[in-house]
């Protein structure tokens, strides 16, 4: 595995991590002085850095395509 492709499983394995800790114990958001806190998203970009990686991943795969040709 290339060295890009280590890092990007790397990013992988720690978003998913914070993912765990945020739904294992689930916090509101709330507002404070003027700064807004939302959770929910926080929660969806975490998501979706875990899918851009899963993206990434699949692109640096070696695949084998079989094809056949008929006469």
């Amino acid at each position: 595995m290339s060295a890009d492709l280590e890092q990007i499983a790397l990013i992988r394995s720690q978003t998913l991590a914070l993912i765990a800790q945020i739904t294992a114990a689930p916090k509101p958001s709330y507002n404070i002085d003027g700064q807004q806190v939302a959770w929910g998203d926080y929660l969806r970009q975490l998501q979706q850095t875990v899918d851009w990686c899963n993206r990434k991943l699949a692109e640096g795969r070696p695949c084998e395509l079989r094809s056949q040709a008929f006469t």
